[in-house]
């Protein structure tokens, strides 16, 4: 038996299941296709490097707004907009592919920093690359760090961020 306010399940957007809109529904909502042109230069240059083995897996966390233009420990300003992360014993200046399995995305960082100090944490990411991942609204998310593959001669990658115009 069935309440009277039942009115059938919906499929949620991006399933198997779901169908395709309307031509009125699809003349209504303008598309929400991401470009490369409304991408940062940075985020350009991550989206184009690819990644090796994994190198590490645990939570990350992410800092920012107090610290910001403080000095890290290699010596250079924090700066919370660019992205940078913080590793125990990585060597600073290691590039690594941050991936976030919860929501899917990657992210290049550049080691800058020692930490975190958070028991039970493997890296702390800067505001800019916590947003990038879409872990900044959590605070705290399970990540990967995987290494990032040397350039190909043939163009099909970028691993330095000379090349994207810095």
């Amino acid at each position: 038996m069935r309440c009277s306010n039942y009115s059938g399940f919906k499929t949620r957007l991006g399933t198997r299941d779901a169908e395709p809109p309307t031509d009125a529904e699809a003349e209504a909502k303008p598309d929400a296709v991401e470009t490369r042109a409304s991408l940062s230069p940075k985020a350009r240059v991550a989206k184009l490097v690819r990644a090796g083995r994994d190198l590490q897996k645990g939570m990350a966390s992410w800092y920012g707004p107090g610290f910001h233009g403080r000095t890290t420990a290699n010596g250079e300003k924090f700066d919370m907009y660019e992205l940078t992360a913080a590793h125990k014993t990585l060597p600073f200046g290691t590039r690594v592919v941050v991936h976030n399995p919860r929501t899917g995305k990657d992210v290049v960082v550049r080691i800058n920093d020692r930490g975190p100090y958070a028991k039970g944490r493997i890296l702390d990411l800067s505001k800019a690359a916590a947003s990038a991942l879409g872990l900044k609204s959590r605070g705290h998310d399970a990540v990967v760090l995987r290494e990032v593959l040397p350039a190909s001669r043939d163009g099909e990658m970028i691993a330095t961020s000379a090349s994207a115009g810095e």
